[in-house]
C-alpha cells in the first residue's frame, strides 16, 4: 500500500507558533508520518515572499527556492545600504523563511511554493496571501493513481469535493488537522478517520537546544 501526505501549510499552520501554542519540529513530523502511516511521499504546499525575484509560474510549478535564496542574499549585499531599517528587517525575515523551506527540502518534503501576493481590500488595507488550495487539489487528482491511502493535513472545507471523489474511487482518506480550524463538513466526512493535530504536541514539539 502506497501512502502519500498532502500538507496545506496556510490552513494547518496559520498564525504559526502563536496560534498553535507550540513550535513544530518538522523533522520530527516527517519521521512521525513515516513511522505512523508508513508514508512514501510528503507534499508541502505554502507561500513565500519573493521580492522581485524572476519567477515564472508558467514554466515552474514551484518557486525555485535555492535561486530565491541567492537573490535575497544578493539584494541585501548589493542594495542593503539603500534600504531603510524596516525593509532590511523584512527581507532578512523572509530570507530566514526561505532557509526554513530549504531545511524542509533536506528533510525530504516535496515543496510546492507560490509567491505571496498583495490584495487591496475594500477598507483600503492590504492583505497578503498565497492561496495554494487549487494547486493541492490538482496534485491530489494528478497523483491519485500513485497512492492507496492519503493523509490530508488541512481542515479546509474547499477540499471536500476532491476528498469525496478520492473516497469514491477506493482511496482511504485520513484527515490530520487542528480540530478548531477544521470545517464541520470535513469532520463529518472523515468520521473516525479524523485526527486532531494538536494532540501531537508531545511527539512533535520543537525543543530548543541549550
Amino acid at each position: 500500500m502506497r501512502v502519500f501526505v498532502f500538507i496545506d501549510a496556510s490552513n494547518l499552520f496559520y498564525g504559526g507558533q502563536k496560534s498553535l501554542g507550540w513550535k513544530i519540529d518538522y523533522q520530527k513530523m516527517f519521521y512521525y508520518l513515516k513511522e505512523k502511516y508508513e508514508t512514501d511521499k510528503v507534499f508541502y504546499f505554502g507561500g513565500v515572499e519573493i521580492h522581485d525575484f524572476n519567477h515564472s509560474y508558467l514554466n515552474n510549478d514551484s518557486v525555485l527556492i535555492e535561486e530565491l535564496e541567492k537573490h535575497l542574499v544578493s539584494s541585501i549585499k548589493e542594495k542593503g545600504h539603500y534600504f531603510d531599517e524596516a525593509k532590511l528587517l523584512l527581507i532578512s525575515r523572509h530570507l530566514k523563511r526561505v532557509r526554513f523551506y530549504l531545511k524542509l527540502k533536506e528533510f525530504n518534503y516535496n515543496l510546492y511554493l507560490k509567491p505571496v501576493k498583495s490584495y487591496e481590500q475594500e477598507d483600503g488595507s492590504i492583505k497578503r496571501k498565497a492561496n495554494c488550495d487549487v494547486d493541492m487539489a490538482f496534485y491530489l487528482i494528478k497523483e491519485k493513481n500513485n497512492f492507496d491511502k492519503v493523509i490530508i493535513l488541512s481542515g479546509d472545507g474547499d477540499f471536500l469535493p476532491v476528498l469525496k471523489h478520492l473516497k469514491s474511487i477506493g482511496k482511504e482518506v485520513i484527515i490530520l488537522a487542528r480540530a478548531k480550524r477544521t470545517a464541520k463538513e470535513i469532520k463529518q466526512f472523515a468520521g473516525s478517520n479524523f485526527r486532531d493535530f494538536t494532540r501531537l504536541k508531545k511527539r512533535l514539539e520543537f525543543e530548543e537546544k541549550l
